[in-house]
Formats: C-alpha cells, sequence, structure tokens
C-alpha cells in the first residue's frame, strides 16, 4: 500500500473534522497524530503557520512537506488522488460550492467560537475537554490548572473573531437560520449541492461537529430545533460507503430554487462583514464598525479574511463570461451579488 498520508489533528478543532471527514468519504488512506500545533511531531517539519490540521505530503524525495489551510488542501487532493471527488464538475456550482465552503469556514467558526467561549457552562465544558484531548494521561490537578490557564486566554481572544456583548445576538440569530437551511437542504437532497456531499459540506459539518454536538448550548437548540441536522452528523462522519454518480450534483435550473434561502443567510451576514474587514484592512485600520443584520457590528480587522474575499473573486473571474452572467444573477437573487464587486 502507499504510505497514508500523514496528519496532525485534534479533535476540538472543526478543522481537523472537516477533513477527517473529507478523507474518509474519498477513500483516502490517513495516519492521524492527536496533537496541538503547540507540540508537533519532532520527525515531521513544521508549518510556517502553525495550524491545525497540519497535513505532511510525501515529497519525493524521501521527506515532507507540512501544510495547513483546509480549502486549498482539500483542491491538492482532488489532483494528487482522482476519484470520488468532493468539487462539482459544474463550474457554476463549484464557485457556489467555494463561496458556501468559505462561509462555513470563516463565519460559522465565529459562531463556534462564540458558544464555545462566551457562555460560562460552555467554557467549563470545553476546556479540560481541549486538554485531555492532546494528553490523556494527564493527573487532574494540571489537567484542570492547564485548562483554567488555556480558557482564559480564548474568552480573552473572544473579540477577536468577533464575539462580544454587541454582536452575539446577530451571530445566535444566525447560527439558528443556518440550522433551519440546512433541515431543509438535508429534507430535499441530503446535501448542500445535491445528492452527494461536496466540501461545502464537509466544512458545514467541521463547525457543526463542535456546535451541535459539543458545546452545551448550541448542541441543545440543533437538538430541540432541528434534529435532522444533528442526526445528519452523524452519518457525514463517515460516507466512505456511498457510491457518488455525476448526476447526483444539483442540475443548473435547480440551483437557484434549491439554494437562495443559504445564499441569502450568507448575503445577510457574512458578505457585509467581508466588505467592511477587506475595506478597513485596505485603509490600514485595526478595527472596524459595520451593520450586519440591522445591528452594529465591530472587531478587529482579520487580515486572513481579507484574502478570502479576493480569493472569492478570483474564483469568479476564473468562470466564463456566460457563467459569470448566471451565477451574478443567481447572486442578486439572494442578495449576495455585492461580493463580486471590486
Amino acid at each position: 500500500m502507499a504510505e497514508p498520508l500523514k496528519l496532525l489533528c485534534a479533535p476540538g478543532s472543526p478543522y481537523t473534522r472537516k477533513m477527517v471527514a473529507l478523507l474518509r468519504y474519498r477513500r483516502i488512506a490517513y495516519a492521524i497524530q492527536w496533537g496541538s500545533h503547540r507540540d508537533p511531531p519532532a520527525h515531521l517539519p513544521t508549518p510556517r503557520v502553525k495550524l491545525l490540521p497540519t497535513v505532511y505530503f510525501a515529497d519525493g524525495d524521501g521527506g515532507h512537506e507540512a501544510v495547513v489551510d483546509s480549502t486549498p488542501i482539500i483542491r491538492r487532493l482532488e489532483t494528487d488522488y482522482p476519484g470520488r471527488s468532493a468539487i462539482p464538475s459544474d463550474p457554476v456550482l463549484a464557485f457556489l460550492n467555494y463561496l458556501i465552503e468559505d462561509f462555513a469556514d470563516e463565519w460559522l467558526t465565529k459562531q463556534m467560537f462564540h458558544y464555545r467561549w462566551a457562555h460560562e457552562a460552555d467554557a467549563k465544558n470545553a476546556g479540560p475537554l481541549l486538554i485531555f484531548w492532546t494528553k490523556p494521561t494527564i493527573n487532574d490537578a494540571d489537567a484542570q490548572a492547564m485548562a483554567d490557564e488555556f480558557s482564559r486566554g480564548q474568552i480573552e481572544r473572544l473579540h477577536v473573531v468577533g464575539s462580544n456583548a454587541t454582536t452575539a445576538q446577530t451571530i445566535e440569530e444566525s447560527y439558528m437560520r443556518l440550522l433551519e437551511c440546512l433541515d431543509g437542504l438535508i429534507q430535499a437532497q441530503g446535501y448542500a449541492l445535491g445528492t452527494r456531499p461536496s466540501s461545502a459540506d464537509f466544512a458545514i459539518f467541521g463547525q457543526l461537529a463542535q456546535l451541535a454536538i459539543i458545546e452545551p448550548t448550541s448542541a441543545k437548540l440543533a437538538n430541540e430545533a432541528a434534529p435532522r441536522v444533528r442526526a445528519w452528523l452523524d452519518r457525514v462522519e463517515d460516507l466512505s460507503g456511498i457510491e457518488p454518480e455525476e448526476s447526483d450534483w444539483l442540475d443548473r435550473d435547480k440551483i437557484a430554487h434549491v439554494l437562495t434561502p443559504l445564499l441569502a443567510e450568507i448575503g445577510r451576514v457574512y458578505v457585509p462583514f467581508l466588505l467592511a474587514n477587506a475595506e478597513a484592512a485596505r485603509s490600514g485600520d485595526v478595527h472596524f464598525d459595520t451593520e450586519i443584520d440591522g445591528r452594529r457590528w465591530t472587531q478587529p480587522v482579520f487580515g486572513y479574511q481579507a484574502k478570502c474575499l479576493r480569493w472569492i473573486r478570483e474564483e469568479f473571474a476564473a468562470l466564463s463570461a456566460e457563467d459569470q452572467r448566471l451565477t451574478r444573477m443567481m447572486l442578486e437573487t439572494a442578495e449576495c451579488a455585492e461580493l463580486l464587486n471590486e
């Protein structure tokens, strides 16, 4: 057998859950080392930016290349491991998949971080778990001391991702609408973009594997409001038995009807965030205020998410003129098209 793909992962990382579920679906052999980017494997290289999961690609010379950032990794895997693709073949659907995946990675993670650390009961639940996930043999006293220290640091960083007293209601109401959107999509066709999973599904799964399962407050909300979504998460964790067909993707003439509610949520919250954040970054500001969903939003500028907007626009620019026209029309229907305007 070929060498399994090596990963450094932690169960509390939504991007770990995203990547592992995708590897299972695509039947790509992998070998996980559970741990923390603060204590990486000594025998493997260190990535330039320490994030989880870290994927170690064989470099052809007996060594490895350490890579982070799940979205480009998934595209690299499409090239390296053909078959059972998680990217739609239709360029318009592939662009919408990219947009939804980015929304899950960058907006839903605000919800995940908020629910994990903004509520006292959730923070008390998360702290010990995060320690025991990486150090299962640690004694209780040391574990609690580490959990307390780590939790304090994370709570102090809430404002960095945009979670604060001003933005809390916007974040929490968006979470509830997301559950409603997903419930409709799952009932209608099983996944976001058809009757087979896409990378967007795995991105959504990664965040909800924390929100709807681990964090007590948001998990209770999911159980009560969207039991179908909660059950879906258990299935998406391992979709290796699915035998996908090309016809399982959404037809073009059905995309707008099926995806408009989810795209409308992206337009309602994520698009105004991306635009305000990018404008502040261009101006050299370190903090910005804007309005999202009729309320004030305030947070520090997030440089990476300014890049996300640029990458979305680059994906759109790569489409043919006709595919751009059709995509823009769909996004205008969902009040999401401002995303594309330079």
